[in-house]
């Protein structure tokens, strides 16, 4: 099959198709690929769009060099001029759009994991079925140290693939793990030289693509079933809890510490 390339945004994410194979790429080196509002709108296409098209077999994604998602673009998402309007919409709570469109996407996706993935990075990553990891590869739900929980990643997909109590470890301290722990704990399949990580990651869907998609998608959709909940009901609670406590001091404080790069003081308020 030709080369396609569909690009959804120039500084955002970028989706090429070649060989039944989808690659989305997060094309924000500058602010290591953190997403803006508009990024989270490309990723949610991109995915959708991959969903939807019948020559995809499989989806890759990836972030361009030097990491592969730094998570949400603190200075416009958490205090830029939309961070206080979030809180009319805690009446109406739902999951992320870009993360249902991960989460909902028919065929497999492989993450191939070349930097910083975390907290939203990270939960892109879980929201994958197959994770490769480059050896600078980096791991950490952050959203504590924001006075936030995580999104739906977190509570869906981190206790079925790492175990409960690894998850609560790792949510409840927010530490940075790096590729080889992230293959001890199981949260990687795989961790390659830097160089070789696309083309293992590449070389992996074309096994993948090489046999019925049918059924790749049945079973797709079996695991899904059997090692997770709804992710729609986990989502909301999710959301919910995110606009609640967004709504805290030690949310703003956490904020606020980042920016300014000092120590948090947390007050429990």
């Amino acid at each position: 099959m030709a080369t396609t390339e569909i690009t959804t945004g120039a500084d955002g994410v970028t989706l090429e198709v070649a060989a039944h194979v989808a690659t989305i790429t997060l094309d924000r080196p500058h602010r290591r690929n953190a997403l803006n509002y508009r990024a989270y709108d490309q990723l949610e296409a991109a995915f959708r769009a991959a969903s939807a098209d019948a020559q995809v077999r499989c989806v890759v994604v990836t972030g361009a060099d030097p990491a592969f998602c730094s998570g949400d673009d603190v200075g416009e998402i958490m205090a830029g001029p939309k961070a206080a309007s979030q809180a009319p919409r805690a009446r109406e709570p739902r999951p992320t759009p870009a993360a249902m469109a991960a989460l909902e996407c028919t065929k497999p996706v492989i993450a191939a994991v070349n930097g910083a993935a975390v907290g939203w990075g990270m939960e892109l990553a879980l929201f994958a079925d197959i994770r490769i990891a480059s050896e600078s590869a980096k791991f950490a739900e952050l959203f504590v140290k924001r006075g936030l929980p995580c999104d739906v990643g977190g509570f869906y997909r981190l206790p079925a693939i790492v175990g409960p109590a690894k998850a609560a470890e790792l949510l409840f301290t927010g530490e940075v793990i790096d590729a080889a722990e992230a293959l001890r704990i199981g949260l990687v399949s795989e961790v390659v030289a830097h160089a070789d990580l696309l083309p293992c990651a590449h070389a992996l869907a074309a096994r993948i693509t090489a046999n019925p998609p049918l059924a790749v998608q049945s079973l797709k959709a079996g695991l899904q079933l059997s090692a997770h909940g709804d992710p729609q009901e986990i989502g909301t609670r999710a959301i919910a809890e995110i606009y609640r406590l967004m709504q805290t001091h030690d949310h703003r404080e956490g904020v606020a510490s980042f920016l300014e790069k000092r120590p948090p003081v947390f007050e429990g308020r």
